[in-house]
């Protein structure tokens, strides 16, 4: 069996894309899906499956939820490896004392051509930022709310994400390795 995390975008955020977590549990769990348990409202969850395709893992519950709740979000699956690595590869570690000011954000796919140049030019004085080939990380002291470089991110870096703060990372992780074997 393997243990996979589910990253959701635009699941119960400003009243759209509701989507109640007990209603996502029975969703994952009719798909087949194991010892399913989610974080937050905003769309964690955590699952055992023999499946080692996270791909078509994603493509299946976003279909699952689309035809359940007439909406479709994106949904990145990693497994419980790539989450630990990301961890593992935080260039800020700094940061983790103040779990809200660091921020990592999935990417679904490399970006081939980021403007990293750009990014660079919004960044306040106080944010840094490192790409990895799936993963941005930001450090933000100041917060993310009024960040520029926060807000244009997906679309200097031409790929869809999802985006977590430390300490959501890390109970994410807890929580997928409860379940693993």
């Amino acid at each position: 069996m393997n243990t996979f995390i589910a990253l959701f975008r635009g699941i119960n955020v400003g009243g759209r894309g509701r989507l109640k977590m007990k209603d996502l549990r029975a969703l994952l769990e009719a798909l087949g899906l194991k010892n399913v348990k989610t974080y937050l409202q905003s769309g964690n969850a955590v699952f055992r499956t023999s499946s080692p395709d996270s791909s078509q893992l994603s493509h299946d519950i976003g279909m699952a939820i689309g035809e359940s709740h007439q909406f479709t979000p994106e949904v990145l699956v990693l497994s419980l490896e790539e989450l630990r690595s990301a961890i593992v590869s935080n260039p800020f570690p700094e940061g983790e004392t103040q779990p809200t000011s660091l921020h990592l954000s999935f990417l679904k796919s490399r970006p081939s051509r980021p403007d990293l140049a750009k990014l660079e030019s919004l960044r306040s004085t106080t944010e840094r930022f490192e790409l990895s080939e799936t993963v941005f990380y930001l450090h933000a002291p100041d917060g993310i709310a009024r960040s520029k470089l926060a807000a244009n991110v997906e679309k200097a870096l031409g790929v869809v994400m999802t985006g977590r703060n430390w300490r959501s990372v890390n109970a994410v992780m807890s929580m997928a390795l409860e379940i693993a074997e």
